[in-house]
């Protein structure tokens, strides 16, 4: 795992074409359905002298949900689940992020689905910062976190003739993240 340098302070912008924020799921309780979300936004902020002042904020275009099922994907944006015209995105703004040791940390903060706030806290490995061919310093991040989705008011299902549940409660959000750093963001992180 890499360490947070000097040279990494101020902004990165996720980069659509490199990330990856998906999620999977049981389904029929003997295999796994996974999908991703191929619209969104997001920024972190570093401050690798102070970590805990580094900040990450992810917005999600809902109507972009992407499981490789046309059918589901559309069921998926209706009120039974997600409720896309009424909810078109999902957030997520931290509130603190924790170093556990070198390139470990626990990013919590608030996740907003379907009008429903909660906080959550999500270990994400630091990868490490490599220039990329174009000559963007590129940093990888990579994490993932159980959560309920009854939480979020995502309660539709159909029960199985075995006593089981056609889609599991339980659903593991996934990010793999590679990020841009913003020119000059440096200035602006410590001003």
């Amino acid at each position: 795992m890499a360490e947070l340098r000097p040279e990494y302070a101020g902004q990165w912008r996720f980069d659509p074409t490199h990330t990856r924020i998906g999620f999977s799921t049981r389904h029929a309780m003997v295999t796994k359905v996974r999908g991703a979300f191929n619209d969104f936004e997001g920024v972190i902020t570093v401050d690798p002298e102070n970590p805990e002042r580094s900040k990450v904020e992810l917005t999600v275009k809902v109507a972009s949900i992407d499981t490789r099922n046309a059918d589901r994907d559309q069921h998926l944006r209706t009120n039974d689940f997600f409720d896309a015209p009424q909810f078109p995105e999902i957030t997520f703004v931290s509130s603190r992020v924790d170093q556990v040791d070198e390139g470990h940390f626990i990013v919590s903060g608030d996740v907003t689905i379907r009008g429903v706030t909660k906080e959550i806290s999500i270990p994400i490995d630091f990868i490490g910062v490599e220039r990329d061919p174009m000559g963007n310093l590129r940093a990888g991040f990579e994490g993932s976190r159980r959560i309920d989705r009854q939480d979020f008011g995502l309660k539709w299902n159909t029960a199985l003739d075995s006593g089981g549940v056609l889609v599991s409660d339980k659903i593991t959000l996934e990010f793999e993240v590679s990020a841009i750093k913003t020119e000059d963001s440096a200035t602006t992180a410590n001003g």
